[in-house]
């Protein structure tokens, strides 16, 4: 069966829901175009507004701490500088995102949402050159739906893939093929990508995104079932070109399985690559 690009999503601010899109054309060393451009710093954080840098995610509001976050809808407007968010039972917030009005405009909306909290109140940040991704790497993520589909039957549960928050899902693979694909280059449409680590996963893959309530313990049963928590596989753009949904997959020719160790061991490498870019920012 020929593997597929299924679906692609960007999220434009970090934690809150995706956008679905058709086609989008990828850049060396870049991740999705304005994926995870912004976040929501928590009002106790130092991150400055003025000279924003990658930090990690218990910096900003996030899934793991405010659930209803999930059902917040949101959608770059780029041509007008603006971006629109829209919380269930509230009137929509459209404002700009390159003026102090339309940031003080975005804020209010958004701390309406939250409520009051101890640490003050939450404050919009835009990334510099270095998304708000999870890891300091601009990359992509990626999820092989026939994975998430061998989970379900093993957890006896309904799990919607967006769980996984992931840039590109793909299906015709073999469930769990991707894992083998780390340090190996696949070809997608017109771009090749080279498949770097696993992905670990955390407490905000419980949020069901329809609901923004915890409803299945997604870590648990990764590591009942398989003896690890990882779902997905973070890939980075080694040649440019643009992606289409519907466009086919090429995998490696010479994939390789590698231990538990070795997988934990290529994902501390891949996080201490970027540590030169993080002192940087300081």
């Amino acid at each position: 069966m020929p593997i597929a690009l299924a679906h692609i999503y960007r999220y434009p601010v970090k934690g809150l829901a995706p956008e679905v899109i058709d086609t989008v054309l990828l850049q060396p060393d870049q991740g999705l175009p304005l994926d995870r451009r912004f976040g929501i710093a928590r009002g106790d954080s130092k991150l400055d507004p003025a000279a924003p840098r990658w930090r990690p995610k218990e910096w900003f509001v996030m899934l793991m701490r405010d659930t209803a976050l999930a059902r917040v809808g949101c959608r770059l407007i780029p041509e007008r500088n603006s971006i629109e968010l829209q919380a269930p039972g509230k009137p929509p917030c459209v404002a700009r995102f390159d003026t102090a009005d339309g940031r003080r405009i975005i804020e209010a909306y958004v701390n309406d949402l939250l409520g009051q909290r101890r640490e003050g109140p939450a404050r919009w940040i835009e990334a510099s050159d270095v998304s708000f991704t999870d890891v300091p790497h601009n990359c992509l993520s990626l999820i092989n739906l026939e994975s998430v589909r061998e989970l379900e039957a093993r957890m006896d549960a309904a799990l919607n893939p967006l769980r996984f928050r992931a840039n590109l899902y793909i299906d015709g693979a073999p469930p769990w093929a991707e894992f083998d694909w780390v340090g190996r280059e696949i070809e997608i449409g017109e771009a090749r990508l080279r498949v770097a680590t696993r992905i670990p996963r955390c407490a905000a893959t419980a949020v069901n995104p329809e609901t923004g309530e915890r409803d299945v313990n997604i870590v648990k049963g990764l590591r009942a079932a398989y003896g690890h928590y990882d779902m997905g596989v973070y890939a980075e753009v080694v040649q440019g070109g643009t992606l289409r949904v519907g466009d086919s997959l090429t995998p490696p020719s010479d994939p390789r399985s590698r231990s538990r160790l070795g997988n934990w061991l290529r994902f501390v490498r891949f996080l201490a690559r970027a540590a030169p870019t993080v002192l940087r920012q300081r």
